[in-house]
């Protein structure tokens, strides 16, 4: 019986939301392959992230607060929405307004920050961290170990450690790579959920269109 009331709490701080902005343990810097993206949503959408002329690579999935167990979402807070020229304002590192629309909504509200502040330490978490420039000179699709874009990274990022860094995929593509860092944006250990790497060993890699 206390392993499922155990479960079941874990479960629920997992999944829940409406929680008290402010509140929670660490940021997760998550990166999406932008090609991986428009392959399986953002050209169905019509996303002016897909469109021919943008050369988009690692775009800015978003900052999400996270608990070292599971993570809120859609908090409670008195700060105003941003507004539609703060949105687009975003679009060159996160793909279009309504992206950082959406994380602002979802996540940047349980920052306890106002939106500006929110965006701000976003765009400064995504400047520190370095991509490997050799992943956009690709010019055909490859297939390759998830690991070896987790050691890309860590070879021009010499502050991150394999275990604050988690490259995920979806259908079979590689997908995000996302990175643990503390409020103060430090590099610092993932835990939960987050620590699971994907472990294909021949995820897709579109190049940059």
């Amino acid at each position: 019986m206390r392993a499922l009331i155990l479960w079941l709490f874990a479960s629920t701080a997992v999944f829940a939301e409406g929680e008290r902005a402010g509140d929670f343990d660490y940021y997760v810097l998550a990166l999406s392959w932008s090609p991986t993206w428009c392959a399986l949503e953002g050209d169905r959408r019509g996303s002016p992230q897909c469109e021919a002329d943008k050369d988009f690579g690692w775009v800015l999935h978003g900052l999400w607060p996270q608990y070292e167990q599971g993570w809120p979402s859609y908090c409670r807070t008195g700060f105003r929405n941003p507004s539609r020229s703060e949105t687009a304002a975003m679009a060159d590192i996160m793909g279009s307004g309504g992206s950082a629309w959406h994380q602002w909504n979802k996540h940047g509200r349980c920052s306890g920050l106002a939106s500006d502040e929110f965006y701000s330490l976003a765009r400064d978490a995504y400047g520190q961290v370095v991509r490997p420039e050799i992943l956009r000179k690709l010019e055909s699709p490859i297939r390759l170990p998830a690991n070896v874009i987790e050691e890309a990274f860590l070879e021009v990022n010499e502050g991150l450690s394999a275990d604050g860094l988690t490259v995920t995929c979806k259908s079979r593509r590689i997908q995000e790579v996302r990175i643990c860092l503390t409020k103060d944006l430090e590099p610092r250990l993932c835990s939960g959920s987050v620590a699971r790497d994907c472990q294909s060993r021949d995820a897709l890699l579109d190049p940059i269109r």
